[in-house]
C-alpha cells in the first residue's frame, strides 16, 4: 500500500488546525486524499487552512472549538460523525504554552494549561474513541512535546500537561492492544518547531514575553511544521506508538534515559548559563 493509499478517503479530525503543525497536518492529509474535520479557536486562521485544503478536492468540515469545553467537544464529535458517517483518525493537536517558575505561576495559569493541553486531549480522545473503534481502522494521535520527555525549569505547568498526555496515551495504547481493538495509538513528541506557540504563550509576572519568544524562535525553533507533519503521518502509517520529531528530541530522549534523575542537575546548570 502506498503512503497516500493508506489515508485516502479516511476521515481525520484535527484540533488546533488554524496554524502550525495542525495546519501542516491538514494539508498533508488532504494531499493524500483524506477528508477533514478541522477545528480551532482562531476562526481566521482556520478559514485559511480550509482554503488551502479544499483545493485537493476533499471534504472539509470546519468549526470553531475550544477543546477545554468538554460538553462542546462531545457535541462536536456527534456532529462530525453525522456529517461524514464515520471517523477514522483524530489528531489531538491543540495546545498553548506558559513560562514561569512554580512559585511565580498562578493557580489560574496552571489550570488553563492543564485544561487545554491535557484535558483537551482527554476530551477529544474520549469523545471520538467509540467512533474510531466502530470504524474498524481507527487511530488516536496525541501531540505531547519534547517537554513530555524532559522537564525543564520555568515550564512546570507545560511539563505537567505534556507528561500527562504521554502517560494517558501510552496507557490507552496498551488498553487497545489488550482488548484486541482495531484502534492504534500514537504519542508524538515534537522538538523545536517553527510555530506561533511561543509567541502566543503567557508568562508569569516579571518575565518578558517578547524576549522569551524571540529566544525560542531564534535558537530553538529548528524545524518546519511541514517536516513535523510528514514525520507524524509517516509514523501513523507505520503504526508507531511513539514519534519523536527532530534530532534534538531523539538526543534528549536518549540523554534522559541514560542519565536518570541526574539529568535534572545538568539541565538546570545549562539553563542557568543560557537563559537570561
Amino acid at each position: 500500500m502506498s503512503n497516500d493509499a493508506y489515508f485516502k478517503d479516511k476521515v481525520c479530525v484535527i484540533t488546533g488546525a488554524g496554524s502550525g503543525i495542525g495546519r501542516a497536518l491538514a494539508q498533508n492529509l488532504a494531499r493524500r486524499g483524506a477528508h477533514l474535520a478541522l477545528s480551532d479557536i482562531d476562526s481566521e486562521g482556520l478559514a485559511e487552512t480550509v482554503r488551502l485544503c479544499e483545493k485537493y478536492g476533499v471534504k472539509v468540515k470546519s468549526d470553531r472549538l475550544n477543546v477545554a469545553e468538554r460538553e462542546a467537544v462531545l457535541v462536536y464529535a456527534d456532529e462530525v460523525k453525522k456529517y461524514f458517517g464515520k471517523v477514522n483518525q483524530i489528531y489531538n493537536n491543540a495546545g498553548i504554552a506558559h513560562h514561569g517558575d512554580v512559585i511565580d505561576t498562578s493557580f489560574k495559569d496552571i489550570d488553563r494549561i492543564m485544561d487545554v493541553d491535557f484535558y483537551g486531549v482527554v476530551n477529544g480522545t474520549k469523545a471520538f474513541l467509540p467512533m474510531l473503534i466502530e470504524s474498524g481502522s481507527g487511530h488516536v494521535v496525541n501531540i505531547s512535546s519534547l517537554f513530555g520527555l524532559i522537564a525543564v525549569p520555568g515550564q512546570s505547568a507545560y511539563n505537567a500537561a505534556k507528561f500527562a498526555v504521554r502517560g494517558f496515551t501510552e496507557a490507552l495504547r496498551q488498553e487497545m492492544i489488550m482488548s484486541g481493538s482495531p484502534v492504534k495509538v500514537t504519542c508524538v513528541h515534537p522538538g523545536g518547531i517553527k510555530t506561533a506557540v511561543a509567541r502566543n504563550a503567557t508568562v508569569a509576572e516579571g518575565l518578558n514575553q517578547k524576549n522569551l519568544a524571540a529566544l525560542f524562535d531564534s535558537k530553538l525553533a529548528m524545524h518546519t511544521p511541514e517536516m513535523a507533519a510528514q514525520t507524524i503521518t509517516e509514523g501513523v502509517r507505520r503504526g508507531h506508538g511513539r514519534v519523536l520529531i527532530g534530532w534534538e528530541a531523539k538526543a534528549l530522549d536518549l540523554f534522559v534515559r541514560s542519565t536518570a534523575s541526574y539529568y535534572q542537575r545538568i539541565a538546570a546548570t545549562v539553563q542557568k548559563i543560557v537563559l537570561p
